[in-house]
């Protein structure tokens, strides 16, 4: 059985960099790595990763192994991988399987290479680890005590098999934590959204009209971070009270088919498919720019926009040129995937810090719980608070505590208007 697979062993020494330099902005995680080295609460427990592989995942493998976790970590997205991390961790004795570039089979591969280990926890980013073994490897779900889910596109799939029936075992949605989505989600995909169009575009974004696909939690930072840097930003929607919150927020809100004629850069993040299709891309401007930031490559239709094209051409790294037919050109970044992780290095260590520190603390209460159920949890409120006020900690914020008579307050009915 392969130990890892990475792209270059001979990285390593970037890469053993690169976590340092992260590490020291995640201080959350190394508060929880002490004390996971003390206490071994992962001690006998096996966990397969699905996750992208970059310098801040490397922290938290490191912080799950302090624990006394045996880890097989692969990518969950072909270009997300920072290859210099990859090999660092290789050179560490991790069971890496994970290379940017990778093919449909390689991914998958992967996969069966990490579930190889025989988990007995597991961790995903977009829910192809648990998709994988209630497909193809059914025999080992009896094995798994629980598993965790990073993202609102996994989160999605899992509700979906968990209402169907179809869901084997526990699941705890890290996403839907308050210390992951209104950070991660907001600032974290807000700023490396946009970190990833100007590294694959370099263009000036103030007085573009800039459309965001989407008005969740993701698409409310892309667009927070656009305004900022003095884009006209638009947002389409089809949920009507996150249409109506965005306009109450100061945007236009329309759709996509009257957007697309004026918009000069299109990025979605949704979790849905063919956000951006034929029909929208007939009408853009010359010139416009696509990208996604949402999980799967599948919110922009890639092939409606080869079928409309007599060429293409790779006109920067992460940038194609497609040449439509009537002499318009339209560019597509990071070939429809996340842009803020194919064409960049993905979200900040601070924020990071927080998501991790979830996978962490999540991963722990599955070790040392046998009463779940067979599904999906929202993460402890103990755990969302602790993570929370070690978050503050480190920022050297303090915060007030109630009374003891704002406690009794609180707490019964009876006192009212004086």
């Amino acid at each position: 059985m392969e130990q890892f697979q990475v792209k270059d062993k001979s990285l390593a020494p970037q890469g053993h960099l690169q976590i340092e330099w992260a590490a020291k902005h995640m201080p959350v995680l190394g508060i929880i790595k002490s004390r996971f080295e003390k206490e071994q609460p992962l001690k006998d427990q096996t966990l397969a990763a699905c996750l992208h592989v970059t310098k801040e995942t490397a922290v938290l493998i490191k912080v799950l192994i302090a624990g006394g976790a045996n880890v097989a970590l692969c990518g969950s997205n072909p270009l997300s991988t920072q290859d210099d991390v990859a090999a660092a961790l290789a050179d560490s004795g991790v069971h890496v399987f994970a290379w940017r570039g990778q093919n449909t089979e390689d991914y998958y591969k992967c996969i069966d290479n990490v579930l190889d280990f025989k988990p007995t926890i597991t961790m995903d980013d977009g829910a192809d680890v648990v998709g994988m073994l209630h497909s193809k490897r059914q025999s080992q779900i009896k094995d798994i005590k629980g598993g965790t889910e990073e993202t609102s596109t996994g989160v999605v799939r899992l509700k979906a098999m968990e209402q169907d029936g179809s869901l084997k075992y526990p699941i705890i949605a890290v996403n839907d934590a308050y210390t992951k989505y209104l950070f991660d989600n907001r600032y974290g995909t807000g700023q490396s959204t946009i970190d990833g169009i100007m590294r694959a575009t370099s263009v000036l974004l103030a007085g573009k009209n800039f459309v965001v696909g989407g008005y969740g939690w993701c698409s409310r930072g892309i667009a927070m971070r656009a305004r900022g840097l003095g884009a006209n930003v638009i947002i389409t929607e089809v949920q009507p009270t996150r249409a109506l919150e965005a306009v109450m927020d100061g945007y236009r809100v329309m759709p996509m088919a009257e957007a697309a004629p004026i918009g000069d850069m299109f990025v979605t993040a949704t979790g849905d498919i063919n956000v951006i299709r034929k029909e929208h891309m007939q009408k853009m401007k010359d010139g416009a720019i696509m990208c996604n930031s949402g999980h799967f490559n599948v919110e922009i239709n890639t092939k409606d926009l080869e079928s409309l094209s007599k060429a293409h051409r790779t006109m920067r790294p992460n940038m194609e040129e497609f040449t439509l037919k009537d002499d318009r050109n339209l560019y597509l970044l990071a070939e429809g995937r996340l842009v803020n992780l194919a064409a960049a290095e993905g979200h900040p260590s601070e924020v990071m810090d927080m998501s991790f520190a979830n996978q962490a603390l999540c991963s722990e209460y599955i070790a040392n719980s046998d009463k779940l159920q067979t599904k999906v949890y929202i993460v402890p409120t103990e755990i969302d608070e602790n993570i929370a006020e070690l978050k503050l900690r480190t920022m050297g914020i303090k915060i007030d505590e109630l009374t003891e008579e704002q406690k009794k307050y609180l707490s019964t009915w009876e006192m009212g208007t004086t």
